[in-house]
């Protein structure tokens, strides 16, 4: 499968914001630092990801048009469906992310996204579901790299189809 400049430049725009607020974002949680760093990060992350939120949509969208081989191996659709569980994971943790948000969303002050829910209790849902989908998606992440690595030692140059 071949993909386009388009597709190439969102898979790494996500790689990059996907890693890195799963990164910072467990570093923040895990490990002992300031509060003033807890809250610049975790304001640049709502930022971040609120302003990705428009181009993974886009990815979706993209992915749905993009015509792929019907005759496919079990491997291939494995990778298939497992490509698509990411970005179902990847929306639940950005759509959870907005949803827990106990305050307007202001990406680097451009613009006011309110707050959508009042409900302390149901936003504290929201926290608790974004949190395990974090972890699911981390682990996704892992596996989805490691497969890219076993690939490519393997002698199957897959990872030459994500580049310009």
């Amino acid at each position: 499968m071949f993909y386009s400049r388009t597709q190439i430049f969102l898979h790494w725009l996500s790689a990059v914001v996907i890693l890195w607020a799963l990164i910072s974002g467990f570093y923040m949680a895990f490990l002992n630092t300031s509060p003033v760093l807890k809250e610049t990060v975790g304001s640049f992350n709502v930022s971040v990801t609120a302003l990705f939120i428009p181009f993974f949509i886009v990815r979706i969208f993209l992915s749905f048009l993009s015509r792929g081989q019907i005759d496919r191996t079990l491997a291939q659709w494995t990778a298939f469906w497992v490509h698509k569980v990411i970005y179902l994971v990847t929306g639940f943790v950005l759509a959870t992310g907005v949803m827990m948000m106990d305050r307007a969303i202001n990406p680097f002050g451009l613009f006011l996204i309110p707050a959508p829910i009042e409900n302390v209790a149901l936003v504290a849902v929201f926290k608790k579901v974004h949190d395990v989908s974090c972890v699911v998606l981390a682990v996704l992440m892992v596996l989805h790299i490691g497969a890219v690595i076993r690939h490519e030692v393997s002698g199957h140059r897959i990872l030459r189809r994500m580049l310009w």
